[in-house]
């Protein structure tokens, strides 16, 4: 099939979805007024509760959602064949995801921006909201320190994107003190954008990369690599203690602000290669390779539900909607934007890397021996080649670059472009990941009067315990690798919480006398899929012996079930009309 016309095909699928079925959820489901006092507002504070435009919240609420998720899934997920994927993530995004980044916005909005785990105490019941919270905590743990591995293996996987992800960071400041000053907000922002693109081209020639320094004192390669990420990593660490501390406004808000226009304009120059060269898309529309005997290729249900998460639905989205994103929500019309718009604008992201990999990477891989389905299937013969790091994200770096050179970019140039655009993405969410994780802990440590229990009041002194908690698990095994103990459990666990999340707002609608099945069918239908991967696990893990990954893999699925039954029990007391203890109770 031609990629220019399902490109054309689903942009416009994405437009009319946002002007109907999400204008009718803001309408009808939530009747979204500007009358309702926003937490930015009401507990402005100058530091985490900042009001911000419209714009603005949305390039930092996106930044913070998308990382690497909506490149790496749709990557991995073609090896089950193009169209399972495009299905996933477009009607997912549509009746799934967007429901869900939305309405966890909404209701927390309207409860002084307390994000999800907090909600559940006020919403089911006060003591369930320890077992979510533990289940938000466990899940930004691995986040932080599993993400700054990521970007430090990024690093030096593209050492060309050094150089512009570092000067990012004081663009960016000087970015927010033009827009504090009052500035044009628009004109001051285009101009660090350029900034940034003239960086990406000293990149480009000039790259920094740690091994080659440190290969001068060590015999072995694989050990100059693994000393580089850990270096990253550390500086890293101590990076998100400072940038998750000081006001969101001087530096996470136009950071993530400048890569919104970094996203559009690689968003642009792909679409711009695929109306130039509108490659046919090359790989299968259903791997038949999926179903022969031998393969390591593991079955599309459930894990693809799984793998794909950002771009179709995924529950870090809503810790971000209700730790960070609504503490900075001018009025309550505004969320439909940011919340909705923005999770179908990450399948829009994820689209165009499913086009770069199915249709791009044909045009040549390996140099220029390799097209069509040969260089699918080169990259895709096993479940073993194309799930690593370094084979998930190549897949697109070729596919985006090869569609950048049919209008003349030179390839140093658009892989330069691409690394850039993939690690300050990680690296906001490595960000963001920290900010939610001490908001959340704060929020756990608040006593009954509503004061924070010393000394963790304190945000720096939370946001250590944090990052130090990180670098624990980060540094418990060579090369910064700790976190991939625990990285088995965390497709599982993120699908997870996006299908609680889903669960409480549809308790608050059922509550509110809405129509709670707009909620309460995509809740149930990722749980379903969630819940038979975390058995699977479950029993894979048993037979493996590992004993670590078996007890939390027990204990994720018992708080499960403790929350889903003290749900259920909720409700049944609420239709009897009895008395439920809780902000929300009657």
């Amino acid at each position: 099939m031609n990629s220019l016309v399902l490109a054309l095909i689903a942009f416009t699928g994405y437009l009319i979805a946002y002007h109907t079925y999400g204008k009718f959820l803001g309408r009808k489901l939530f009747g979204l007024t500007n009358k309702n006092l926003m937490p930015s507002h009401e507990l402005e504070d100058g530091v985490d509760y900042v009001p911000t435009k419209k714009h603005i919240i949305f390039g930092h609420h996106f930044a913070t959602i998308a990382g690497l998720g909506p490149i790496v899934g749709p990557a991995i997920g073609v090896i089950w064949g193009w169209v399972p994927v495009l299905l996933w993530i477009f009607f997912g995004s549509i009746f799934m995801g967007g429901v869900h980044d939305f309405s966890s916005l909404v209701i927390s909005a309207r409860h002084k921006g307390k994000t999800l785990g907090e909600l559940t105490g006020d919403i089911i019941s006060p003591s369930t909201r320890y077992a979510f919270q533990f289940i938000m905590q466990f899940l930004l743990w691995v986040v932080i320190s599993i993400f700054a591995m990521i970007v430090g293996i990024l690093f030096e996987m593209y050492p060309s994107a050094v150089f512009p992800v570092w000067m990012q960071i004081p663009i960016a400041i000087w970015l927010g003190w033009q827009i504090n000053r009052g500035k044009n907000d628009l004109g001051w922002s285009l101009i660090a954008v350029v900034l940034l693109y003239v960086t990406v081209l000293i990149g480009a020639w000039l790259p920094l990369g740690l091994t080659p320094i440190y290969q001068h004192w060590m015999a072995d390669p694989s050990q100059a690599r693994n000393l580089a990420i850990v270096t990253w990593v550390a500086i890293l660490l101590i990076y998100v203690f400072f940038a998750s501390t000081i006001p969101v406004h001087k530096l996470l808000q136009p950071r993530d602000f400048i890569n919104t226009y970094q996203l559009i304009i690689a968003m642009f120059l792909l679409f711009l290669g695929v109306v130039v060269a509108h490659p046919a898309i090359t790989a299968p529309a259903v791997n038949p390779a999926v179903r022969q005997p031998g393969t390591d290729i593991p079955h599309l249900m459930p894990i693809m539900f799984i793998t794909i998460a950002c771009g179709a639905i995924s529950g870090f989205h809503s810790l971000a909607a209700s730790g960070t994103t609504v503490k900075q929500v001018d009025k309550e019309e505004d969320t439909l934007f940011v919340g909705y718009g923005g999770m179908l604008f990450e399948s829009v992201l994820a689209f165009l890397v499913l086009i770069s990999v199915a249709a791009g990477m044909g045009m040549k891989e390996n140099g220029h021996i390799l097209t069509g389905i040969a260089a699918y299937n080169e990259h895709y013969s096993s479940w073993v080649t194309a799930s690593g790091l370094g084979a998930k994200l190549s897949a697109f770096v070729v596919g985006a670059s090869n569609l950048m050179e049919s209008y003349g970019i030179p390839a140093n140039v658009g892989q330069a472009i691409i690394a850039v655009f993939i690690v300050s993405f990680a690296g906001t969410t490595l960000d963001s990941a920290t900010r939610i994780q001490r908001l959340s802990l704060q929020e756990i440590l608040t006593n009954r009067e509503g004061k924070i229990v010393k000394p963790f009041d304190n945000r720096y002194v939370a946001t250590f315990v944090v990052v130090a908690l990180a670098a624990l698990l980060a540094f418990s095994k060579p090369a910064a690798k700790g976190a991939l103990i625990l990285w088995p459990l965390f497709g599982s666990l993120n699908q997870l919480l996006a299908a609680l999340a889903l669960a409480v707002v549809t308790l608050y609608l059922i509550i509110k006398k809405k129509n709670f099945w707009l909620t309460g069918i995509p809740m149930l239908f990722v749980l379903m899929f969630t819940l038979w991967s975390m058995i699977d696990n479950l029993i894979r893990f048993i037979r493996q012996n590992d004993i670590l990954l078996s007890v939390i893999s027990a204990i994720i699925l018992l708080l499960t079930g403790w929350l889903l039954t003290a749900a259920t029990v909720s409700l049944i007391k609420r239709w009897q009309g009895k008395k439920v203890p809780g902000v929300m109770a009657n």
